[in-house]
């Protein structure tokens, strides 16, 4: 008899590789409305591909497939065996298949010859494809696997690592398809990049604060009573004074942050307070604590 836990273990399956599945035919609609017809790459395999298939022919799906084979190899070895391998390899067919299937299906030439709209366009549905295939918990392979080797194993930062897989490619489409396309190709890179992560991770972007004051306790109590945020009194001391200084440490949104800059003014004029910037926040009052 199955136990819940392995029900919701098969749900999450289940939701990922739906989730997976979603992200590679946006994906696949996005190079086959705008970056194909467009002459645009969004580097990795697939740019590569891009770029063989106008001196062959040969089909773009078949040769992501086939050129993700031996990254996918590396991937299994280096990067988390089984758990990575098959989440990815599913993204990788389904997107090779997508974007061969859907020749017949949509224009060839696209929907636009502007190659603005086409950069935008592609690009932000490039990435939307691409985040929720992050949010599946897979990966879209190519250079996606090859950035994180890099990272891994030569210490070069995941950033650096994008550069230089996807700065090869976008460079060798610069001599096939013409500059210009190429520089359009960058815009794409860099759109569909904050697209995937807007979409993987949420609109989660929030605020810290600090606050140093005189009259902890009243500003701590008017922040809980009228924003409702829970405040953590951490201990602190002048180094001029040498004096015992408590730091009021809270988590809030944008919208609360005028708010808590009145409070602070009028429970205490001479307070010092810095906000700055959180990614994300788990825990009571935010994002439930869960594994990943």
């Amino acid at each position: 008899m199955k136990t819940a836990k392995t029900i919701n273990t098969q749900r999450s399956a289940i939701t990922d590789i739906a989730t997976i599945l979603v992200g590679a035919l946006l994906q696949s609609a996005a190079m086959r409305l705008f970056l194909i017809p467009g002459m645009m790459v969004s580097g990795g395999i697939s740019g590569a591909a891009q770029i063989v298939q106008s001196f062959t022919g040969w089909p773009i799906g078949v040769m992501v497939m086939f050129g993700n084979l031996p990254l996918l190899m590396l991937g299994w070895r280096y990067l988390g065996g089984n758990r990575f391998a098959l989440r990815t390899a599913a993204a990788v067919v389904l997107f090779s298949l997508f974007t061969d299937l859907l020749v017949p299906v949509l224009p060839r030439e696209g929907i636009t010859g502007d190659m603005v709209l086409q950069a935008l366009y592609g690009g932000v549905m490039l990435g939307a494809g691409l985040g929720l295939v992050y949010r599946g918990r897979g990966t879209s392979g190519g250079s996606d696997i090859l950035g994180r080797i890099l990272s891994r194993q030569r210490g070069i930062s995941m950033t650096q690592a994008y550069v230089i897989t996807d700065g090869v490619v976008v460079l060798a489409s610069g001599f096939v398809f013409g500059w210009e396309r190429a520089l359009y190709s960058l815009i794409v890179i860099y759109v569909s990049g904050l697209a995937a992560e807007l979409i993987s991770e949420g609109n989660r972007i929030l605020r810290t604060a600090l606050i140093v004051s005189n009259h902890p306790e009243t500003v701590s109590n008017r922040i809980c009573t009228v924003l409702e945020r829970g405040v953590t009194i951490l201990p602190g001391s002048g180094a001029y004074t040498a004096q015992p200084r408590p730091v009021l440490f809270c988590v809030l949104t944008r919208a609360e942050i005028n708010i808590l800059k009145t409070i602070v003014h009028e429970s205490d004029p001479d307070a010092f307070m810095v906000i700055g910037q959180a990614n994300e926040a788990l825990g009571e009052g935010f994002q439930p604590l869960k594994r990943a």
